[in-house]
């Protein structure tokens, strides 16, 4: 059976041109515009209606509980829950204490904590400077993508992930980084290397990339908060050619229906992307078949490790990605709050995203993408293209534009490299030579900020 030892905590990104609450102060609203698990349906009969919430319902319990069986890689191979419970219940080092766990963006769903542990909390009658605060937190479900084996003496026995790992967070209604999920945004603030480096031992995520240990550790080091290097393990490009990071933006994982390609560099729809991520980035115990990963020369480490045809005799990925995808079709953009915009610059930028700016050209309106094979060249959008170098299709994806301030802190395009959407706008005012002036290139950004 071929084994991918990927170190990656990249959840079942469904990511858009790729995912913090804002429960006060903020321009999007902390809320999806609907309940999709609760929303009726139009047509079809009772029983059909049952049955399709019955699918939404178990597909938002895969996206939020369902490991995959991956803790036989996070807690058999890497050993991470020996460092988060620390060496007082058996592990090692100090433990990780909640105030750590927020710091690396690990987010506490409110919902999850009983009504005692919910007034300690809000006396500061809690000790989050303590590994065994964070132990109970994770007893009670409350880590926002990470599921904790008990020993039953306090400690852990194995540890897993999910996709809400990366692909949710909270609004702060409570504190920050404590509140009510928000299923499909991406985690900016998660910090998916600092986390894998606090494994006792990367032995094997070293033997698979040819390197060593510390080598390992300055990679995961380089990525930072939000992004993610998906690739890496496929690859082994670790950093671009100007010296910078290969990690990209955690993306949304919300506003995708209808949207062909479902990754930056359109790797494949919902559900390939879903079971690549299961299989090969979490480690979940699954099939999987993709012969384009035996191309030795674009993909070393995918060709000589077999990660194209991985082969279990208890697959726990393949029956769960038809309700997983519809579960993650059915999560809608979030809205602007209203009055948080200007409304006459967003009717004068809609004017020039379909006139002078262009923008509708490859971002068709109501998909903000091309319906059919929306994918570009690195020479047609102005960048370089290593990422898309490292697709099977060498381009990228036209991104979907809804929800967009929603995950601003990272910047914009799949590295992150333009700091605002004003940064975007000027590049391709210069690259198309658009000739906006500075009035409209204000209009235009306040326009996309409605979408």
């Amino acid at each position: 059976m071929a084994k991918a030892w990927a170190v990656a905590a990249l959840a079942c990104t469904v990511g858009a041109g790729a995912w913090t609450g804002c429960s006060g102060g903020g321009p999007v609203a902390a809320v999806q515009a609907s309940d999709p698990v609760t929303a009726s349906e139009h047509g079809g009969g009772f029983g059909q209606q049952l049955q399709s919430q019955a699918q939404l319902s178990n597909g938002r319990r895969i996206f939020r509980f369902d490991t995959f069986g991956d803790e036989a890689f996070w807690g058999g191979v890497l050993r991470l829950h020996e460092a988060i419970e620390g060496s007082g219940h058996g592990g090692v080092g100090a433990g990780v204490s909640p105030k750590t766990a927020l710091a690396v963006g690990l987010k506490v769903d409110v919902d999850a904590l009983d009504h005692r542990t919910l007034e300690a909390l809000r006396h500061g009658k809690v000790n989050l400077d303590s590994p065994d605060t964070t132990l109970a937190l994770l007893s009670e479900g409350a880590v926002v993508g990470v599921k904790g084996v008990p020993d039953g003496k306090g400690g852990l026995k194995s540890l897993g992930i999910t996709c809400a790992l990366c692909h949710s967070t909270v609004d702060d209604s409570f504190a920050p980084g404590i509140g009510h999920r928000l299923d499909g945004w991406p985690n900016q603030d998660l910090n998916v290397g600092a986390i894998v480096n606090l494994s006792p031992d990367l032995t094997p995520v070293a033997q698979l990339l040819g390197v060593d240990q510390p080598t390992v550790r300055t990679v995961l080091q380089s990525w930072g908060p939000g992004k993610f290097d998906a690739e890496l393990f496929m690859d082994g490009k670790a950093f671009q050619d100007d010296g910078r990071s290969a990690a990209t933006v955690i993306p949304p994982a919300y506003g995708l229906a209808g949207v062909n390609l479902h990754t930056y560099t359109g790797w494949g729809s919902i559900p390939y992307w879903n079971a690549f991520v299961a299989i090969l980035e979490m480690h979940g115990q699954g099939n999987f078949f993709d012969p384009r990963l035996d191309d030795a020369n674009k993909f070393p480490i995918a060709a000589k490790n077999g990660f194209g045809h991985v082969h279990v005799d208890d697959d726990l990925v393949t029956s769960k990605l038809a309700d997983l995808q519809r579960y993650q079709l059915s999560l809608t953009a979030p809205r602007p709050r209203s009055g948080s915009l200007d409304v006459h610059a967003v009717a004068r930028g809609r004017d020039l995203f379909s006139g002078q700016a262009r923008c509708a050209s490859c971002h068709v309106p109501p998909l903000y993408t091309e319906p059919g094979w929306n994918m570009h060249t690195g020479a047609e959008i102005g960048i370089d293209d290593f990422q898309a170098s490292r697709s099977p299709d060498g381009r990228y994806r036209t991104t979907p534009l809804r929800g967009l301030a929603s995950h601003a802190k990272r910047g914009f395009f799949h590295d992150g490299r333009f700091a605002t959407l004003a940064d975007v706008v000027d590049h391709y005012d210069s690259f198309f030579h658009l000739g906006l002036s500075p009035a409209q290139k204000a209009d235009l950004v306040e326009y996309l900020k409605s979408l």
